[in-house]
């Protein structure tokens, strides 16, 4: 018997049960409540004082908002963050009565926060938390799939209003700031903005989540966000959480079938974002239309905005490029964008950053970062009494050669006269990489979806937080050492001769497959390695180390068009373009440059059945099929990757 239940009755037989009052409470005249229907803390040896408001936007839906400022503030510029992961628990990091460690932790430059002495303010976004309204899953912008009157830009737009007339010990000035989530709120702010909106900084934000931030990568869906997904969407809380009884997810996602057999099994037919994914697995009009970078290049750059990319995000490493890629040419003038790649997994922005997995980079990156760049570029907007920030349009770490490069466009290598050339390196007979063309030959493996290559030395455990005996080192698992899986007889390994020079290597890699397969549809995976010499004698743990510069996948379905996928003719030598992520390397001399191909990235990406279905999400037992995959060599048109070159030392 459950012990409040056996109280109860032990209770009932006593007589000692009182006549539930009005509402429903139960009082007692003769022993009453200790407990004061309201308390309000005095918080004495508090150097900041805290509020919260329910700020009204202008359909009637009031947003949950902390409000946090050091004590005596006077004409402060405000710096705000819109998040779904919960404003109270976000001002609130610690039981401390100084502003700095309450603010420390997930997406709070808290230092920055103290040292200039900002107002903070965080706001759950609609639908979330303890905001009122619908949540929608990254709310697309109204006519871009989005009917309604209201937005995420309306919302930033009220409530940056609401702030300047509220709040008075502000300035009128506000700046936004965010990661992941958080930058795709900061993002959004700069379309349609309010006046007093100053500044924005979205960092690592979900900018398109088919192309390659969340949701997909270039059509392969990333089914490791389905526990993300799920706890997102399941109430205004996120407070049913994802559970799974298997220590290795490598075993929960193969026994689970297909992504779409998962969810069921976990009865996310009722989750709406999670139907939108399995009715929208092509890049059609639902996903064009909402991609934060299309609708940004059409509207009017008002708001000096810097974005921020980590050159090993794990989860967005897409968008931001984006962005630039479509905003840069048309400020030439360098006055309202500015671009920051640093050598950062996801989210490390606010923390130290002098290393990254097995990799020492130098010096303390994530302070430099916030004390160099950012500091100065948000006073310069939101301070009365600032100077210009002498702030280079481009700052850039270079990994390999662990420096700091400024710059005023990228991809480049200094201030001027370094734009990288593109050079191609192709694979050669016997596992060799060169850059001179090689005669006609091809090299096969044979791809098992029912022994898919993971991407991670197993066992990969799932995304955790506070479960007994288990690290959560996701964040950092593209620098993993990749010496496990050029073994295997799945994965092509093409490595070059040792260098005898330093080479940089600046921009977008580009892949060039002339591969074929025997089944009706593949996956293709494509990894640009650093090789490390065999004895390192700084630190003898990196000898042979194989350091990932960047990977990507894509689904071959979709060669002719992201929005027309189409069978593969089987054992026919096709054609399949597509860029690695951004980088920023320099391999230097003794090192080797090294390529691995394969058709699987598992859990991480779905399993390709290799039989082409209407519907991946939707791919029965009988459609996963082993295949034979060719990769080709035929001199200048044959498979290479072209590598943007650029001085290494200018």
């Amino acid at each position: 018997m459950h012990p409040l239940l056996r109280l109860g009755i032990v209770a009932l037989a006593a007589g000692v049960l009182a006549t539930p009052a009005v509402g429903g409470e139960k009082t007692y005249k003769e022993l009453p409540t200790e407990t004061p229907a309201h308390f309000t803390p005095t918080n004495p040896g508090f150097d900041y004082v805290r509020r919260t408001v329910e700020i009204p936007m202008r359909d009637g839906v009031k947003l949950h908002t902390v409000i946090l400022m050091p004590k005596g503030t006077t004409h402060a510029g405000i710096l705000l963050t819109r998040t779904p992961y919960g404003a109270d628990g976000m001002g609130h990091r610690s039981d401390s009565p100084h502003l700095g460690p309450a603010l420390r932790g997930y997406d709070n430059p808290a230092d920055i926060v103290v040292q200039d002495g900002y107002i903070r303010v965080i706001q759950d976004i609609r639908g979330k938390n303890g905001s009122e309204g619908d949540f929608v899953m990254n709310r697309p912008p109204i006519g871009h799939g989005n009917p309604t009157p209201v937005d995420e830009s309306s919302d930033i737009y009220d409530t940056v209003n609401w702030l300047v007339k509220h709040v008075p010990e502000s300035n009128g000035k506000v700046g936004i700031i965010g990661i992941s989530y958080d930058g795709f709120e900061a993002m959004v702010a700069t379309i349609r903005p309010h006046p007093a909106l100053k500044v924005a900084v979205p960092i690592n934000p979900m900018i398109d989540g088919w192309m390659g931030d969340d949701w997909f990568h270039r059509g392969a869906f990333r089914q490791q966000m389905i526990p993300y997904i799920y706890g997102m969407v399941n109430s205004r809380g996120s407070d049913i959480g994802w559970t799974t009884g298997y220590r290795d997810d490598y075993d929960l996602y193969l026994r689970g079938g297909s992504a779409g057999d998962i969810g069921r099994a976990y009865g996310m037919e009722t989750l709406g974002f999670w139907q939108k994914l399995l009715a929208h697995p092509a890049y059609d009009s639902f996903w064009s239309e909402q991609a934060i970078d299309k609708v940004a290049a059409k509207e009017p750059m008002t708001v000096p905005t810097m974005l921020v990319h980590s050159l090993w995000d794990q989860e967005d490493n897409y968008g931001d490029m984006a962005v630039y890629r479509a905003l840069a040419p048309r400020d030439p003038g360098h006055t309202k964008l500015w671009l920051v790649l640093g050598p950062w997994r996801h989210a490390k922005t606010w923390e130290k950053g002098d290393t990254i997995g097995a990799i020492d980079l130098g010096s303390d990156t994530g302070t430099t970062f916030r004390q160099k760049i950012l500091r100065p570029f948000l006073a310069q907007y939101l301070k009365d009494d600032a100077p210009n920030a002498d702030i280079a349009p481009v700052n850039a770490f270079v990994t390999g050669e662990n420096t700091w490069r400024q710059l005023d466009t990228w991809p480049s290598a200094c201030r001027t006269g370094c734009a990288p050339a593109m050079q191609r390196w192709f694979v050669e007979a016997d596992g060799g990489l060169a850059t001179t063309a090689p005669a006609k030959g091809e090299d096969e493996y044979v791809s098992d979806p029912a022994k898919p290559v993971p991407y991670r030395v197993r066992p990969i455990q799932s995304w955790s937080h506070g479960v007994a005996d288990r690290e959560d080192s996701w964040p950092e698992w593209l620098v993993d050492d990749q010496r496990q899986f050029a073994t295997r007889t799945d994965v092509l390994t093409y490595v070059s001769p040792v260098l005898d020079k330093p080479m940089g290597v600046s921009g977008e890699p580009l892949v060039h497959l002339l591969a074929s397969t025997s089944g009706t549809d593949s996956d293709w995976v494509v990894k640009l390695i650093d090789v490390y010499p065999d004895e390192v004698e700084e630190k003898p743990s990196m000898g042979g180390y194989q350091l990932p510069v960047a990977m990507e996948i894509f689904r071959g379905r979709y060669r002719e068009g992201y929005d027309k996928p189409a069978a593969l003719t089987p054992d026919k030598p096709l054609e399949y373009r597509f860029p690695l992520p951004t980088v920023n390397h320099v391999f230097q001399p003794g090192h080797r440059v090294m390529v691995q191909v394969q058709s699987s990235w598992f859990p991480l990406y779905d399993r390709n059945p290799q039989t082409f279905v209407p519907n991946i999400f939707n791919a029965k037992p009988g459609d996963y099929r082993k295949a034979t995959q060719k990769i080709f060599r035929d001199g200048e048109n044959g498979t290479y990757l072209e590598l943007p070159i650029v001085p290494a030392n200018p």
